[in-house]
């Protein structure tokens, strides 16, 4: 069904993969993707910069143009119209500001221009667009500056420094829609560098690629082979909870791979609608409890990866599986670095647990209630503040690394006896939905909608 992800083919919208999820939909019941925090897009995803038409002046191939010009020594007027966002080890150039009152400390993009970083060759940079309520705004680009020699972007101490994108997920605020959507930019920035670092070779004939279209492609230098090469979009199917978990809590656990190649997550619901099926993710977080995963195989819809995980993981058959919506997640393994997670509800046929021990810790049904109480701000406000302190120490000069479990101190104090993951991630949204169903139906909503058409 998903055909345009086909290797050599055009990346697929959002909306394409949408509407071909939809087309599956069943006609049960769905769920609004009600949310205590109002988002309008998840995170990662509502990237404000835009491809301009080719005949702007900010288009990709007049911008490439202006930044050749510049960069080998003509016009100096280029730089004023350009900015650059540089990258090193994943790792993106960011500004922290200290906090005022009791609000945490807050990160921007350290945008420099190209004159920071002239000694790169223009080939190396990436375009991104420009800000579509700008018309004479500066053009966005990335670039990787890992390799680079004398290179001075800012002083020690000074409020810049390299920070990854995981860590950045956790210390931005999520009701901040500027703070948001420099997030997207970083994570759209971060995983077309990284495609590139990975797609140096034809796979078809093995010759070096060259990048092409301001970055946004590349193409075989083989002159007999010519092959042009997309950047891939990886499907990535997240239950709500263990997809969360994956986003929100990577700081408790930054040194485990996840393998998140082909994952599908799912939220499996009783067929009474008042209990959800959750694993004890207890070996990331105290008390933390998320939903099943596991990866697709090849030939294998998404729906039917749903149904096989979860029967092999905790012995519950599904039969029903429902479309909620997507995110882009651009913090996967080095080799699937634009991943794209789509959320589902599967509808449990058996109720009676047998766990997999290989696979699980534990897994068990929980009350809608229970799920709603576990459905507080306090340690999750706690964490971004933790998380933003961080990021402000290291732009500081002060602390080096990610974020790690003991920074974050989860688990102490009058806490809940369980929580669940986070507003950052799709897993946080599904569960919403699914607890504050009965809220919206009694608010008028219409409880019936196709899940697809959610507010984010």
């Amino acid at each position: 069904m998903l055909l345009n992800l086909i290797p050599g083919r055009r990346r697929p919208s959002l909306t394409a993969l949408t509407l071909v999820l939809e087309a599956f939909a069943p006609s049960r019941p769905r769920y609004l993707a009600a949310m205590p925090i109002n988002l309008k897009f998840q995170t990662f995803a509502g990237n404000p910069l835009r491809s301009s038409n080719s005949d702007s002046t900010s288009s990709p191939s007049s911008a490439l143009d202006s930044l050749k010009s510049f960069l080998s020594g003509g016009d100096a007027e280029s730089s004023a119209v350009a900015r650059v966002l540089p990258f090193r080890k994943g790792r993106a150039w960011v500004r922290s500001t200290d906090s005022t009152s009791d609000s945490a400390p807050k990160w921007s993009i350290g945008w420099v221009s190209p004159a920071k970083v002239s000694g790169i060759p223009a080939e190396s940079f990436i375009y991104l667009g420009s800000d579509p309520e700008e018309e004479a705004g500066p053009v966005s680009w990335a670039v990787d500056v890992s390799n680079a020699e004398n290179l001075h972007l800012g002083l020690p101490g000074d409020g810049f420094g390299f920070v990854d994108l995981r860590t950045l997920m956790v210390a931005t605020n999520w009701a901040d829609s500027d703070a948001m959507g420099a997030l997207a930019i970083a994570g759209h920035a971060g995983a077309l560098l990284e495609w590139h670092r990975t797609s140096r070779f034809c796979g078809h004939c093995g010759s070096p690629t060259a990048s092409i279209d301001s970055g946004r492609r590349k193409q075989c230098a083989n002159e007999s082979c010519k092959k042009k090469i997309y950047p891939r979009v990886d499907p990535v199917w997240l239950h709500p909870f263990t997809y969360a978990i994956i986003q929100l809590f990577y700081l408790l656990a930054h040194h485990m791979d996840y393998g998140l190649e082909q994952v599908v997550i799912m939220l499996v619901i009783d067929k009474e609608n008042d209990r959800a099926l959750l694993s004890d993710q207890s070996r990331l977080a105290p008390r933390l409890w998320t939903c099943l995963a596991g990866f697709i195989e090849p030939g294998e819809s998404l729906e039917e990866a749903v149904r096989r995980e979860t029967l092999e993981e905790t012995g519950i058959e599904v039969g029903e599986v429902v479309y909620h919506s997507s995110q882009p997640w651009p913090v996967g393994p080095g080799s699937m670095p634009c991943q794209l997670m789509m959320g589902f509800f599967a509808y449990a046929k058996t109720f009676d647990i047998h766990v997999d021990k290989s696979e699980l810790q534990d897994a068990q049904w929980y009350k809608r209630e229970d799920v709603k109480k576990a459905l507080t701000y306090n340690e999750y406000e706690r964490t971004y503040k933790t998380t933003a302190n961080k990021v402000n120490q290291i732009c500081k000069g002060l602390e080096r690394g990610q974020v790690s479990a003991i920074d974050l101190n989860i688990g102490g104090g009058d806490l809940a006896p369980m929580f669940v993951p986070g507003p950052y991630a799709i897993a946080h949204h599904l569960i919403s939905s699914w607890v504050h169903e009965d809220t919206h139906s009694s608010n008028g909503l219409e409880s019936k909608q196709l899940s697809s058409l959610s507010n984010l």
